[in-house]
């Protein structure tokens, strides 16, 4: 298994010699993969030549060499290649990190998606069909979206109010629906929104 590191390096070289035909410098790569020195890429390469990733004729310059096919990293994670500003995708191969969502959603803590029915959410993008990330937990802040248990059967998606009263109200982000008050000791949270999901 290699480290993102080395994974970046393998990626870079590969994509280099794809669109070059022939290998980048230790230089080259140190500054595509955010390192000052070659001290380290001379350490990547040789482990990545361990692994049987790279191969390279010592009496040659830029003589490396792709000697078998990329790990697939992509089957624990998602790969983050660049970012997005209104237009084209800005792609950065010497940035390429990989989005594991086991770690970046589910986290240390009791987590579960939720199917959103109804449109109740939907003027903060909240839509029919999305799953939703919830945090499971008993308390949250003023202005949390929460899954409150109302009466003890009927949950829902809200954004949580408290004000000076001993009510609580459940606000709903749709112009044409109103907020619904309970008393405090009729509504139980369950969780919190963490993050959303779409498909498209």
């Amino acid at each position: 298994m290699l480290t993102k590191k080395q994974y970046q390096v393998l990626k870079f070289i590969d994509h280099y010699i794809k669109q070059h035909g022939y290998a980048p410098t230790y230089e080259e790569i140190a500054t595509a993969i955010g390192v000052t020195a070659k001290g380290p890429i001379t350490k990547y390469i040789k482990i990545l030549e361990e692994q049987g990733y790279l191969e390279r004729n010592p009496n040659m310059a830029r003589a490396l060499r792709i000697k078998q096919a990329l790990p697939e990293l992509e089957q624990n994670g998602f790969p983050l290649v660049g970012k997005i500003a209104a237009g084209k995708p800005i792609l950065a191969f010497e940035n390429i990190e990989f989005i594991d969502l086991n770690q970046h959603l589910a986290g240390r803590n009791k987590r579960y998606f939720l199917e959103v029915q109804g449109e109740s959410m939907k003027d903060i993008g909240i839509l029919p069909g999305d799953w939703v990330l919830i945090q499971a937990q008993q308390t949250a802040n003023n202005n949390d979206i929460v899954v409150a248990l109302v009466d003890g059967y009927e949950a829902t998606l809200k954004r949580l109010r408290r004000d000076n009263t001993k009510n609580i109200t459940l606000l709903p982000e749709n112009k044409d629906m109103e907020p619904m008050s309970f008393p405090a000791d009729q509504v139980q949270i369950q969780g919190i929104l963490v993050a959303q999901l779409r498909h498209y």
